[in-house]
This record gives C-alpha cells, structure tokens and sequence, in this order.
C-alpha cells in the first residue's frame, strides 16, 4: 500500500469517474486503474463497483476516511519539514532605537538565536523616523519604533510593548543634579546638556518638554549616537535625558526622576500589507515571549511598564 494509491483512490471516490479522476490527479487512466487494482490487492478485497455507475463496496466506504486521514497526516507532515526548512535558512532584519538595542532587544535576539541559530540576523540600529521610513520600503522586516504624540502610520501594524520613563543621566562620580532625587525641566535647563542627534524621538520629546516648561536648553554637546552621549555623561560633559532601560548595566550613570515625569511608548511594528515570513513570525513571538515574561517577574525597573500580558 502506498500513499499514491490511497491518493487515487480518494480521487475515483470523490468524482465516481476513473477517467475525471486521473484527470484530477495528473496520470493516465490505465495507470490509476492499475494502481487502484494494487490496492485492492493489497487489502484483499475489491474498494470500487466497476459498472455502468462507478460506487463504493462496503470496504471501500470503511477505507475512504482513513485513507482521507492519512493524506492529511501526509500534508500536515510536509508542511511541518516546510517550516522547518524554512527556519533553517531564513532572514530576520530587525530594527531598533540604539536605547532598545542595549535594552531588552539584547537579550531577546540572544534567545532567538539560540533557537534558530541557522536564521541570518541583521540588526538596523536608527531613530524611529528613520526605522519608520525603512519599515514602509521593505529595508526591514520588523521593527522596535516609539509611538509619537501623532501615531505611527497607518500603513504600518503596530503592538504597543511597554511605556518607559524619561530620567535625567548625570555622572555618578559628580555632585547629584539634585538633593531630592527629583528634578524639573526648569532646573535641568540650568545644566549642560549632551543631546542625540536629528531623527531621535527623544530629542523630540525633550526639546518639547522645554518648549512647554517655558525654557532653552543649554547644550554641552550636541547630535550623537546614544552610547556616545552615555559616554559623555559618564565623562562628566553634561547631563541628558534617557529612557529608563539604558541605566541597567552602568553603575557610573545616577538617574534622577524629571517631575511632572515623561513617559514614552514602545511599539512593535511592522508592514500591514505585507504577511510576516514564518522567520519574522518565529523571532516576534520570541521577543513577545521574553518581553511578556520580564514583566511578569519584574525584570525590569519600576517605572517601565510592560503591556503585554503572558498567556495562560
């Protein structure tokens, strides 16, 4: 008994005709009329009345569910190597804003590679404007963006992850830029400033927080990458503002809360017209997973907050 004969006796079942149905499989009539009598023999008993009407013996009704199962197990079996096969040898570009990069992105891609090891990553480190633009022309396949005042395109599918805390960064090593542990944007515009460069949504976010505090920055520096700015803070150039997650892992940073506090959102974010490939599926659901579980055992600082819940 072979699977190719279970196939063309579900075809002759289906249509009644033995010519329709070597049609429907793609062979000639005497081959699928050979290959059917193998069957039978192999079974010991006749599946189809060969007549003027072309009907099922009661062997045949007893077979035809299971051979229906078993072409099934057949394609549910090709379609798990398919996937598999697919995860061996396919390409995950991941975008993210270099605060999220040396942030939770870190761990998570650790883990999918860990998984996946076969899967090729290429990681675009950039603002989120820019992360944006790359998502909309296909540079990218997914990307960890933060949800401006005015949202994210609708072009693209979004999945709020967390919403952070903006704090000030000053040198530990320094005098604290306040007794209190807390500061407002008018005394920190008395205080040099290290600013990221264009495209960031945080110098966005903290040039607007100025503007509505009624004050100018004074910049010490100004237009880096964000492990640069870190660096010039630990220096002692200046302070910034930072979202919270950049403090884990350097002890030479002192973070001091900005009141009223500033907040951002962070957002998974992909093409909407565009279905995701089984690798870009396989990495979200890694990054959702480890995202998921650090916010239901606390793994991240107090003020971040994780908007996922865990299944179960």
């Amino acid at each position: 008994m072979t699977l190719q004969q279970l196939a063309y006796f579900v075809a002759v079942a289906d249509v009644r005709s033995f010519t329709r149905a070597a049609d429907l499989v793609g062979v000639a009539q005497p081959t699928l009329s050979r290959q059917l009598r193998s069957l039978e023999d192999d079974l010991g008993a006749p599946l189809v009345n060969r007549g003027k009407a072309v009907t099922l013996t009661p062997a045949g009704e007893a077979v035809l569910p299971l051979a229906r199962r078993m072409l099934a197990d057949m394609d549910a079996a090709r379609m798990s190597v398919a996937e598999i096969v697919g995860l061996r040898s396919g390409r995950v570009r991941v975008g993210a804003t270099p605060s999220l990069c040396i942030g939770v992105l870190a761990d998570a891609l650790r883990l999918f590679h860990e998984c996946h090891p076969e899967i090729h990553l290429e990681l675009a480190e950039n603002g989120s404007q820019s992360l944006v633009r790359d998502l909309a022309r296909g540079a990218i396949d997914v990307a960890l963006v933060i949800v401006p005042p005015s949202g994210i395109d609708s072009a693209l599918h979004t999945l709020p992850l967390m919403r952070e805390r903006l704090s000030v960064a000053s040198p530990r090593s320094g005098k604290p830029p306040s007794s209190r542990g807390s500061m407002t944007v008018a005394e920190l515009s008395r205080r040099p400033l290290v600013m990221v460069r264009q495209g960031y949504d945080l110098r966005e976010v903290t040039l607007n927080a100025y503007r509505e505090a009624g004050v100018t920055p004074k910049f010490a520096v100004e237009g880096g990458e964000m492990d640069a700015v870190l660096r010039l803070v630990e220096a002692g150039t200046g302070v910034a503002v930072v979202p919270d997650l950049v403090f884990a892992g350097r002890p030479r940073l002192r973070r001091t809360v900005l009141t009223p506090p500033l907040y951002r959102t962070v957002a998974l974010a992909r093409r909407a017209d565009i279905a995701p490939s089984q690798a870009t599926q396989a990495f979200t659901d890694t990054l959702l997973g480890f995202i998921g579980e650090i916010g239901a055992t606390g793994g991240l600082s107090a003020d971040v907050q994780v908007l996922l819940r865990p299944e179960g």
